[in-house]
Formats: structure tokens, sequence, C-alpha cells
């Protein structure tokens, strides 16, 4: 084939011809910048300009290889030809792939994988095709006297992609997202010293500085690209969201504050108010302890999800990265949400940087969900507080290496539910696979009702319901119902003799074995926390003849009455009954039910010798207090029914009135867990001696 200075010229110097090249390389070198350059806003407004460039120029383009081939495709095959063939296929390939994924990142929820392959994949086949097609053909161009024309087509190429480079870092620094201010404040109070502004809490920044509260905050912005919106909504009522709003810890903290300093609040605020913690808000010269975004989010998406190392000495012992921000990241309607969405679907190298594989495990709950003081907080010395992972550790349901028997925190708390979410599927479980339409719920599901509804949160009455069924032991998992156990979440059984002489005294037993909870019963501050057994004896007509475990009309619970729950004392013996753990030195009583055990308590029960018989099938129940008749001798047997509930609510009464004050009228909602009955005959006795005689 003979190849001539015009058609050179004509080749190499036509403007499509230098346009097209300059496409190729402008548009590879943004889009591998995706994919192997550090995550940074000038990449993503190279991705943009990726995305921009490939949609404005992909007419002529189109136009110039339908053109180019027609021109060459009769020419005799060679090694170059087949190159150019290679280069051609590839191109269209990667043209088609690419408007997939512009469609995927303006119109999707979620990136499809193998198209992003797909596209990254024949990319390179594009270079490696295309390349060594045009500098083969270099040579002989330049012997044939083009080299003019090459010399315009390179430049051409390299114009274009000077271009791009410099309008890429030029756009990122005009724009390059929020400007945080990552800095204490000018008057923070390094207690503990420079080397450690945030403690006597453990809870660490990777910089070992501040961070900027809005760094941390907006977790509404995960939900109005319409990919975690039904995440965020189970979020919006939880634990986890309400943690520094918290009525409680608010009042709890003000207390802390004015007794220990405002500093001393940093002990609480890695777990209940991280944001709020690593901005600097929890400082002596700051009339809010609590930063406004930390109190709306309490523990974010974001303050979550950025925790890249955590250790199981508990009391918030993470360290936190500030996570990485897409151009437009908090904008919630208009066309930079539209941008940033864009971004993280088609750009998800920041956004893959949250943790995820690592909230798997138990340990990484551990971090909050074990708790001790020691001497910088209380002026003695370490105690143990809290520490549900230990439990669960020691106990039946964990099974080191064998997932089909451990049951860990996630699968309780956070139980998989079915889902249009992105983050659905999952094929690192051993029983889940990428395309199963499930995610795990963040509603974190346990024990706390009061609050949901003193705060009237987003979604509370389900969030109050849910967790209800979850205390009564009705809340359903299949995820592990092969694994858990049925029924209660503590079962309570009598133990009661079948009959007794009238009276006489009866041993009334109560057992409570800890059926399905994975750790203590019940578990928390359990110097807030109580629950405890009600006990009501009646006779056939109605009639009280014992009981235990009421409340009154202040919702105190009567005295004498069995709980569960802990006292702890402070230095000088003195009753910690405030919460105020930052004087806490010991406990002088602790009762709870560890995962599988039981427990019990008894009873000795007076029996009357005067006691109603039950009415016969039809007749009227007598008036108890008109209708009392004595058990003589020979006469007809009574009976007596025992009832025993055991109660739960998440804070005592006495706490609740130091915070709010009783005028308030505020107490916790009463769950009622289990409850079991017997029946005891009462017999009369045989003669007139054995009504007092020892059995």
């Amino acid at each position: 084939m003979k190849y001539s200075k015009s058609d050179g010229s004509r080749t190499w110097g036509a403007p499509l011809a230098r346009l097209t090249m300059a496409f190729i390389v402008v548009e590879s070198i943004t889009g591998l910048a995706v994919t192997f350059a550090p995550f940074h806003p000038s990449v993503q407004w190279g991705l943009l300009l990726h995305t921009a460039i490939g949609i404005a120029f992909l007419p002529p383009v189109l136009w110039y290889g339908w053109a180019h081939l027609q021109k060459y495709w009769r020419h005799a095959f060679t090694h170059v030809v087949l190159l150019g063939y290679v280069g051609l296929i590839a191109l269209l390939v990667c043209i088609v792939s690419g408007l997939v994924v512009t469609c995927q990142g303006l119109f999707g929820v979620k990136m499809s994988q193998p198209w992003r392959y797909i596209h990254l994949v024949s990319t390179f086949v594009v270079l490696i095709g295309v390349l060594p097609h045009v500098i083969m053909l270099v040579p002989r161009a330049i012997r044939a006297g083009a080299g003019q024309s090459i010399a315009r087509y390179g430049t051409a190429s390299l114009a274009g992609t000077l271009l791009c480079v410099i309008a890429m870092f030029v756009m990122s620094y005009v724009y390059a997202g929020t400007r945080y201010i990552n800095e204490f404040p000018d008057d923070y109070s390094y207690v503990f010293g420079a080397d450690r502004p945030f403690a006597p809490s453990l809870a660490r920044t990777s910089t070992g500085g501040a961070f900027d509260s809005r760094s941390l905050s907006r977790s509404d912005s995960c939900g109005t690209a319409g990919c975690h919106s039904e995440i965020l909504d189970e979020w919006r009522p939880s634990a986890h969201r309400y943690a520094a709003m918290d009525a409680a810890f608010q009042a709890i903290q003000d207390v802390m504050a004015e007794q220990n300093g405002p500093e001393s609040t940093r002990y609480c605020g890695g777990c209940h108010d991280p944001i709020s913690l690593f901005s600097g808000t929890k400082n002596i010269f700051v009339e809010n302890l609590t930063d406004l975004a930390g109190y709306n989010e309490g523990v974010s998406c974001l303050a979550c999800h950025s925790i890249h190392e955590t250790d199981l000495q508990g009391n918030a012992n993470y360290i936190i990265d500030q996570p990485a921000e897409y151009l437009w990241q908090w904008s919630v309607e208009g066309a930079g949400r539209v941008m940033r969405d864009f971004l993280i679907r088609t750009y998800p190298a920041g956004h893959n940087k949250l943790s995820k594989r690592m909230f798997k495990t138990p340990e990484y709950c551990a971090a909050c969900h074990k708790q001790f003081i020691d001497e910088e907080v209380n002026q003695v010395g370490w105690v143990q507080l809290q520490n549900q992972y230990d439990n669960w550790k020691a106990s039946h349901w964990f099974h080191e290496g064998d997932p089909t028997k451990t049951i860990e925190c996630r699968e309780c708390h956070m139980p998989l539910v079915s889902s249009r979410d992105p983050a659905a599927g999952d094929s690192a479980d051993y029983n889940r696979g990428p395309d199963d339409g499930m995610h795990r719920s963040h509603r974190f599901i346990a024990s706390n009702q009061m609050m949901p509804t003193l705060l009237k949160l987003e979604g509370w009455e389900e969030q109050v319901s849910l967790t209800e069924k979850w205390l009564q032991g009705t809340f359903e998992i299949p995820e592990i119902r092969e694994k858990w156990a049925e029924g209660p979440i503590v079962k309570v059984a009598v133990e009661a003799p079948q009959r007794i002489i009238a009276g006489r005294q009866a041993t009334i037993r109560v057992i409570f074995t800890s059926n399905k909870v994975g750790h203590d019963y019940p578990t928390g501050p359990l110097d807030i926390i109580q629950s405890w057994l009600e006990v009501d004896v009646r006779d056939a007509t109605g009639n009280v003849v014992f009981a235990s475990g009421r409340t009154d009309e202040r919702h105190f619970i009567e005295p004498g009455s069995f709980l569960f729950k802990a006292e702890p004392v402070d230095q000088y013996g003195n009753l910690i009954d405030r919460h105020n753990l930052w004087e806490m030195v010991g406990v002088r009583f602790r009762r709870a039910l560890f995962p599988g055990y039981s427990d019990a308590v008894e009873y000795k029960v007076d029996c009357p010798g005067s006691i109603p018989v039950a009415p016969a099938d039809g007749e009227a129940r007598p008036d108890p207090t008109a209708q009392v008749f004595e058990v003589a001798a020979g006469g007809e047997p009574g009976t007596l029914t025992v009832t025993a509930i055991l109660r739960y609510r998440k804070v005592d009464q006495f706490l609740i009135n130091f915070l709010f004050g009783e005028e308030a009228n505020i107490s916790a909602p009463i769950v009622e867990i289990d409850r079991a009955s017997a029946t005891i005959e009462v017999v009369p006795p045989a003669g007139p001696d054995e009504r007092t005689s020892p059995e």
C-alpha cells in the first residue's frame, strides 16, 4: 500500500482525527484517575469533565470512527490494521458501557459493578489497540512527508489533555467542597494534657486534633439521594440517634459539669455525643456542652461509619477518621444534589472508605458497650460498670469459629429486614448472599421505650411497639430462629403446693430463667434500670391475700419487693441514686441474670382460716366484703390463685423526679416481661387443732 504526502495530510491533519485522539487521551486520563488516583476534589472535577466531554463529543467521534473504517476496511490486513479494529471495537464497548454507567449515576441508586468493570477494562483495550496502531504508522507517515500534520496531530492531543488537567485543578481550587475548621476553641481546656484532648474519654481522632462538627453530622443527606432512605428512617427514632438529646443524659451531664467541671463530661461524649466531643464543644467556657449538630444526631451515620479501629477496653476506645467529602455533599435539592449523588455513585472511593466490614464483629460494639470508671473520673480507682461484650463472650451464645451456632450482637439488635436499599445483600455472611434483598435494621431495638415516647421522634410509635415486642420475646428473627430460644426473654415459673390446710403458711417459689438474652438481664446502667417481681395471691372471690411488687400512685415500687438492679456506692458508702457514676467506687448490692442461668425467690404466705368459696357456675359472685365464711372441719374447700409477673422499666422513679421534678409527672413505661400462675386448693382442717398445728 502506497502512502503519499496528500494521504497523510488528509488523515493526520483532519480536525476530526485530532479531536478523536484528544478525546481518547483526555477520557482515558480522567477516567483512570477515578480508579487509581487518590480521592481528591480535582479528580471529582475530572470525572465531571470526563462525563461532559464524553457526551458532548460523542457524535463527532463516532462519525470519525465510521468514516475511518469505511476508508480503510479494504486495505490489506496487517498487524497495524488488526490493532485498529481492536481499538475501534473496544472504543464502541467503552462508549456503550460509559453511557450505561452515566445513566446509573444520574438516575439509579446503585452502580452496577459488571458495567463498571467493562468500562474500565475496555479503556485499557482501547489504549492497547489505538496507541500502537497510531505509533506504528508515524514513521511511514514521516517518510511520506506528513511530519507537519503529525506534529499538529500530537500537539492537539497534548493541548487538549493539558487544558483538561489545568481545568480540573483550577475548578478544585475555586470550589473544593466545605472548608472545615478543624480547630479547638482558643480557650479549650486540656485537663489531661495536649496529647489527650478528649480525656477522660478514650475516643481519639486519627489526627489527634479536632474535627469540624459539620463533617460528622447531617445524616439526613444519606437519605435524600434515595439510596439509604430506609436505613435513615430506621435510625431516626433509634437510641443511637437520640444518644445526645436523651433528656436524662442531658440533665445528668449538667449535674456532672456543675460538680466536676464541664471537661469531665468528655467521659460520656465518646459514646453519647461524639460530634460535640470531637468538635471541642465540651469545654469549660462553652455554655452549651452539646453542639447543635451533636444534640440532634447523637451517634450519626458518619460518626459511626468513620470509626476504623476499636479496642476491647471499652469507654469509647476507638479511633475515628474525618470522612472524605464529596463536592456539594450537603446539598439536599437542586443541581448540587444531583451532582453529589452522581459523584458518589460513579466515584465511590470516598464512600467506600466508610467502615462496613468491621461492623460485623461484636468487638466493634464493645468499644461503647463496655464501661468502667477509673481514678481519672472517681479519684479513687478502677470499677467495672456495664459489660455486655464480656457477658456475651462467656455465655452459651458464643461458639468460637462456628457462626452456625453463635448468635452475635448484630443478629439480635440489627435483624435482617426486606430492603430496596443499595446496601442490601451481603456475601460475607455465612448465611447470606449478595442478592438476598435484605439489610440490617438500624433501629438497634433494645429496651428503651421511654425516650422515643418522651422526645416524640420521627417514627417513635413503631419504635416503641417493636421495643415492647422485643422485651416480651415476641419479636421474631427468622435468621436465627434455629439458634435462638422460643418464648419470653426471661421465663417465669411458679412453684406452689397443690393444697394447703386453712390457717397454715404456704411457701411460694418463683423461678426466673434467662431464656434468650445475649448478656446479663437486665443490662446497661443497673443503678437506674429496674426489673422487679409483682406477686399477687387472691382467693376465689378476688380478695387479695398477699401482694408484693406493686407500684403506688407516685409510680414507686413498694419496699421489700424483689428487684434485679444494682446499688452502687461512693467512697463514703452513700448510695449512688442520681446516676452520679463519677463518684462510684463499688456496689453494695447487684442482682442480674447471666445468659441461660436461673434465679429464684421464696415468699411465705399465710393462708387465712376464713376463706370464701368460689360460686357455682351461673351463680352471682358474692360480695367479698359480705360473703366471708369459715372453712370449717368437713366443709367445702376453697382456692388461692398465685400470679407472678416480671416487670421492667428503663429508669427508676426517684431518678426521674430528681432530674425533671415530681411536678413534671413523668414516669417510665412499664413492660410485662412474663407471667406465670398457680392454684392452691385450701382444704378445711380435719379437726379443731389441725388449723394451728405445724405441718
